[in-house]
């Protein structure tokens, strides 16, 4: 009897393990994995595997692209989120963005990917009587803004066109990109900056330029942007700024990464 007690523990502990080392194995993977990698780098038999990816993708971890590879799914994306936007580093939050506002003298804020749209989540207003009204929580549309562009750039391209596909894509200004191919175009130039930028894409009158917030694998969880009104500020104008944009999100990135140092 006792050995039988104390097996089902043991049982069931390796089977946490085992959930444990697929979500750590896809949350680090520098590219999507097939079931057969998780099989052979974690050791677990085949069959197993294919149990808990059912399961891990029923509850949102991990998401399966058309070819059968494994990428983190937007529960997993939402636990590292958590940290950065819990009540906890709110403070901390809003004081690297008020920083950012008076040095760039324009509004600062940060979006965050919602499957095929952005949500502006917090920011930070400048004061300036002319400026952007967008209400914190608003929905904005991925291929016609900074942030928005910068999230696209960083995905697979497999992944990226199948979100592309999945966009109206309608003309919000002159300056909208609506064909697919020129869109592809200037998300694989993104790429290759790091920089999203919105030359009058969203609004009439408005700039735009954002970098990621990444997590210590170089994943992007969200986008720190600024906007600015053209008659105040260009766009070239308002790229002389990176630096200490790229500055302020890496102050982000580290709320992630070390939370337990985040005030430091």
């Amino acid at each position: 009897m006792p050995e039988a007690i104390t097996a089902a523990p043991r049982e069931k502990g390796s089977s946490i393990s085992r959930v444990m080392g697929v979500i750590k194995a896809v949350a680090e993977a520098q590219r999507p994995l097939s079931p057969a990698d998780l099989s052979y780098q974690l050791d677990i038999p085949k069959p197993s595997v294919h149990r808990l990816l059912n399961q891990l993708e029923a509850d949102g971890y991990i998401q399966t692209s058309m070819r059968g590879l494994i990428m983190p799914g937007n529960r997993l994306h939402g636990m590292a989120l958590g940290i950065l936007y819990s009540s906890k580093f709110k403070a901390v939050r809003q004081a690297v963005l008020t920083k950012l506002t008076d040095e760039i003298g324009e509004t600062c804020g940060i979006a965050i990917p919602n499957g095929t749209e952005m949500i502006y989540y917090d920011r930070v207003q400048t004061d300036w009587p002319l400026q952007i009204h967008l209400q914190v929580g608003s929905h904005t549309p991925t291929w016609c803004t900074a942030s928005g562009k910068l999230y696209l750039s960083s995905l697979t391209r497999e992944r990226r066109q199948t979100i592309i596909n999945k966009l109206p894509l309608g003309q919000y200004t002159r300056n909208t990109i609506t064909d697919p191919q020129i869109l592809e175009t200037e998300l694989v130039r993104i790429k290759s900056t790091r920089v999203g930028t919105d030359n009058e894409e969203f609004a009439d009158g408005m700039v735009a330029c954002a970098v990621p917030v990444l997590d210590d694998k170089g994943k992007l969880l969200a986008c720190l942007f600024t906007h600015a009104p053209v008659i105040r500020k260009s766009l070239p104008e308002l790229l002389n700024y990176l630096p200490i944009l790229s500055s302020a999100a890496e102050q982000l990135g580290r709320l992630i990464d070390d939370p337990d140092n985040s005030t430091h």
